[in-house]
């Protein structure tokens, strides 16, 4: 969900994620056309061990989007009451709607050993960082500006004013990639896909890691 945030906010009082979570927590921002959602799409195809988190919104589907496969679709006042007892990790109003990711069904599946990924804001990833900063943030850029408009076009979703709304907005997004973890420039789809499936992989080899989803085999060998 690309565009700029009016508001964002990480729940008040609650504590920062299980840092012994065995699972790995993958948050992915990206402006919007720069492709985020294909490659995340393509790498769950090729990674049986990862998970997509759903996350709730209030705006309408598009296309062929299914409900609570792309998104879990609820209206305004629902969605509020979901922020008010607490049950998103983070939320934030976007081009006018409204997103939240389910704290719940994160801490559930990381519990399980699941490697998550989620599509949400760059804000949403920063304040996601702020709560478990073992969180592996990517951010997806396009190759230049003509590119991200002419992709924009082709999608043929929005109208000449809301592209140049995207245009704009993307320029605030891509300002903020400098605090991601890692960078893909989404040039060539094949190679960014494979830095994509790369950066997964190598966060699953780190020391930190391995001893949180290989504890046994660090506890034979007496490894803190």
């Amino acid at each position: 969900m690309g565009g700029r945030v009016v508001d964002n906010h990480a729940l008040p009082g609650r504590i920062p994620f299980d840092m012994e979570f065995p699972g790995n927590l993958f948050v992915v921002a990206a402006p919007s056309g720069a492709g985020k959602s294909s490659l995340v799409k393509a790498l769950l195809e090729l990674d049986s061990h990862l998970t997509v988190s759903v996350s709730h919104t209030t705006r309408a589907p598009r296309g062929q989007e299914v409900d609570g496969r792309e998104y879990w679709f609820i209206d305004e006042p629902s969605f509020r009451a979901k922020a008010a007892q607490g049950d998103f990790f983070e939320w934030a109003e976007v081009h006018g709607n409204l997103y939240g990711t389910s704290r719940a069904a994160i801490e559930q599946r990381m519990a399980e050993g699941h490697d998550i990924i989620l599509e949400i804001d760059w804000q949403g990833a920063l304040q996601i960082k702020k709560l478990f900063p073992q969180a592996v943030l990517i951010f997806i850029l396009p190759p230049g500006w003509q590119e991200l408009q002419q992709r924009l076009l082709r999608r043929g979703e929005d109208g000449p004013e809301t592209i140049q709304r995207r245009m704009e907005n993307a320029r605030v997004e891509v300002a903020q990639a400098r605090h991601f973890d890692f960078v893909i420039v989404n040039a060539l789809f094949e190679t960014a896909l494979f830095d994509l499936k790369a950066i997964v992989h190598s966060q699953r080899l780190k020391y930190s890691a391995l001893r949180r989803t290989r504890a046994a085999v660090f506890t034979a060998l007496g490894l803190q």
